[in-house]
């Protein structure tokens, strides 16, 4: 079975059952960098925040080093703070160290238990190593969190989780959720259109997909697997062979266009 993909805003992701990836939200983007001295003397909150900052910023460039560099110094102002810990659990994580990776996501889930990016982060990471009960769990507790501006994310996230324990009935009721706050996530789009077909709710499945092409610029192979068999299920033959030649062109190494193949030849 093919994986799915667990989502993360720093792009450290896995492939899974041939959907979409777990998303970690570590906060970080393009942004331009300089590493000051303080005209006057900065608080010691002050200053962590910026230690913290400059670390995030690295973090999303993949500069480990400079990003340890700077959460090191974080650390000797505040060794108890979850945020650093976290940012150092993903520093870990990219760089292999899965053992300090573990120890810091849990330290900063210790250090703050409310913290929801830390613990969709630490999914991520369970889901990474097919730890799925245990990321299920991190997930059920962030989206108890009203507040978490990543909410939607979080019900995908656990839905995708779901789908590897073979909880269709609880991964759709994820993705539904998620919808509910996002009616354009491509991914609980698919997902939800995907399971409308498995149980045989073809014009479910059909509306869900409809709205599924119209929110991504490029279907991925699953989608368009997914356009085949509607297709045929319909008896449109235009469709079909149009979403086939787009799958042959585009994915020709997939497991979704091997599945097609084989589909063809009637095995």
């Amino acid at each position: 079975m093919k994986a799915l993909p667990f989502i993360r805003i720093s792009r450290i992701g896995i492939a899974l059952r041939g959907v979409a990836l777990l998303v970690l939200f570590a906060g970080t983007g393009c942004v331009t960098h300089t590493e000051t001295v303080f005209t006057d003397p900065p608080s010691p909150e002050r200053a962590l925040e910026k230690r913290v900052g400059l670390a995030r910023q690295y973090i999303g460039e993949g500069n480990w080093e400079d990003a340890k560099r700077n959460l090191k110094a974080a650390a000797r102002i505040d060794p108890n703070n979850a945020e650093v810990h976290e940012a150092f659990a993903l520093v870990f994580q990219s760089t292999g160290e899965q053992e300090l990776a573990e120890e810091n996501f849990k330290k900063a889930i210790r250090l703050d238990k409310k913290f929801s990016r830390a613990r969709n982060n630490y999914a991520a990471f369970l889901f990474s190593q097919a730890r799925f009960e245990e990321a299920e769990q991190q997930l059920e507790a962030v989206i108890k969190d009203p507040l978490y501006s990543a909410r939607p994310q979080a019900f995908v996230n656990l839905g995708l989780c779901r789908l590897q324990l073979f909880d269709n009935t609880g991964a759709e009721e994820a993705f539904v959720r998620a919808l509910s706050m996002e009616r354009t996530n491509s991914i609980a789009l698919l997902e939800t259109a995907n399971l409308r077909f498995e149980a045989g709710d073809y014009p479910a499945a059909e509306k869900y997909y409809g709205v599924y092409r119209t929110a991504v610029r490029q279907q991925s192979a699953r989608g368009l697997w997914l356009g085949i068999r509607l297709a045929r299920q319909n008896g449109d033959h235009n469709a079909e062979s149009s979403y086939a030649l787009a799958l042959r062109n585009w994915f020709p190494q997939s497991a979704e266009f091997q599945a097609f193949k084989r589909m063809q030849s009637g095995e």
